[in-house]
């Protein structure tokens, strides 16, 4: 039996992910999760926006040794295709580069696929309908209690590694018990809701299947990923309050005007647009953002619970699996001295997801507003055209999504740079076959 034992709040994605890492470091793990067991429920509709699995994420997977089975159930996009509002498509490459794409992937078959994983290792437990109330950062101890019986426990092992997400009950303990916590949390005045593209009726796809859809309006927008089984989930991000709000959405005539004038292409793709839309909930977009993510080697924050970040750059779940990587480095090599490894791994971590943390809010703009911008059009262009000629080139989209080895922050500052100049270049021609590749790469190496 393992020497150690940690106790994993929270059996979601980036929960399950650590607890096979940690087994395979010869060390058990008892995971408590809140609610039940999601393999024998049936799981609520509304909260599931697909996951953009790329490569920092498929690199985790790889050593655990699940990336080709979870691969093999993921739809490759190559691109953005975005639909103007008058019908026309026209698709943007992620990359110039042969095989560099995301993956739309189901969250709830991706966390099924782990917790699977992870029961096959002796010294893997799973707790389910264990809610956290708090801990005591003096003791490492955690206070827990059966949402059925309303009985309580308090559970303790070698350390506490929190991975309940963004509501976490171990960070808000932090907050209240650790001395100079900073916390901050920021929320868009933008929601999002989930609606429903079905397959057609052979089971294939409506819409192309290898892309993410997206309706840009300026002032909020429409996506879709596709599934598995032919479907779309797609996801309205629209304002709170105000014009062209959620506020403003309130029977079936209001809805339908709404989508008439905006995203009139998509309605014969959803015959069940009305029930969806009053159906599902409303979910809110923010960021969180903390420090120090650990108590003396007694606990640790990973994953959402340490850095939320809006899911416009699909970074989300990806960010939360190269923690666990970065974990896993350190307990490799400094073994179970936990207060120095969570100390390193704050310091090498926190820079980098407050970078990611900013890049998707500022992706969300991108997203919603610069895709309907010709300059914006034009610069996707060249970029698409550098990576095609020099190997080298690397798009800021690209430095973040397919450089595993380029931490985030490398990607925003440079990214950044790059980014500025080639706006500056679009903007003054009006074809990209004008531009002379040699002189831009050039330019972009005096940054």
């Amino acid at each position: 039996m393992p020497k150690q034992k940690v106790i994993i709040i929270g059996a979601g994605l980036s929960g399950s992910l650590l607890a096979i890492y940690l087994v395979k470091r010869g060390i058990g793990t008892d995971i408590y999760e809140s609610r039940g067991d999601m393999r024998k429920e049936k799981m609520s509709a509304g909260r599931s926006i697909n996951l953009a699995l790329s490569d920092r994420g498929i690199a985790a997977l790889r050593e655990v040794g699940m990336d080709e089975y979870m691969l093999s159930e993921a739809v490759p996009m190559h691109g953005r295709m975005i639909h103007a509002i008058d019908g026309q498509t026209k698709l943007l490459p992620y990359s110039g580069r042969q095989g560099e794409y995301i993956n739309s992937i189901s969250r709830a078959g991706l966390n099924i696929a782990l917790m699977n994983e992870a029961e096959k290792y002796e010294g893997v437990r799973f707790y389910f309908n264990q809610k956290c109330f708090d801990l005591d950062c003096k003791t490492g101890e955690a206070i827990l209690e059966n949402t059925e019986t309303s009985e309580r426990k308090v559970v303790k092992g070698n350390t506490l590694i929190a991975a309940d997400g963004t509501g976490s009950a171990i960070r808000n303990a932090m907050l209240h018990g650790v001395p100079r916590f900073n916390y901050s949390q920021q929320y868009l005045e933008y929601g999002y809701k989930e609606l429903h593209i079905p397959p057609n009726k052979n089971g294939g796809f409506l819409m192309e299947k290898n892309a993410l859809h997206i309706w840009a309006r300026r002032a909020f927008m429409m996506i879709a990923l596709p599934n598995f089984d032919g479907s779309f989930t797609c996801t309205l991000f629209l304002a709170h309050n105000g014009e062209n709000s959620f506020e403003q959405l309130t029977d079936e005539k209001s809805l339908m005007k709404f989508f008439e004038t905006n995203f009139a292409d998509a309605i014969p793709l959803m015959p069940t647009l009305t029930e969806d839309f009053f159906a599902n909930p409303i979910g809110n977009l923010g960021t969180i953002k903390c420090f120090p993510w650990n108590v003396g080697g007694k606990s640790l924050l990973l994953g959402d619970s340490a850095h939320a970040v809006v899911p416009f750059y699909g970074q989300g779940m990806n960010c939360a699996f190269e923690d666990c990587r970065v974990l896993d480095q350190l307990i490799e090599k400094h073994g179970t001295d936990w207060e120095t490894v969570f100390v390193e791994y704050g310091g090498l971590r926190k820079e980098n997801t407050d970078a990611i943390a900013d890049m998707a809010e500022e992706n969300f703009y991108e997203m919603r507003d610069a895709v309907a911008n010709p300059i914006f059009v034009r610069k996707r262009e060249l970029e698409t055209k550098l990576e095609q000629t020099f190997s080298d080139y690397f798009s800021k989209y690209s430095m973040v999504t397919f450089r595993e080895d380029l931490p985030y922050s490398a990607a925003m500052k440079k990214g950044n740079a790059q980014d500025k100049l080639l706006m500056e270049i679009c903007a003054k021609v009006d074809n990209v076959n004008e531009i002379d590749l040699s002189e831009v790469v050039e330019k972009i190496k005096t940054l």
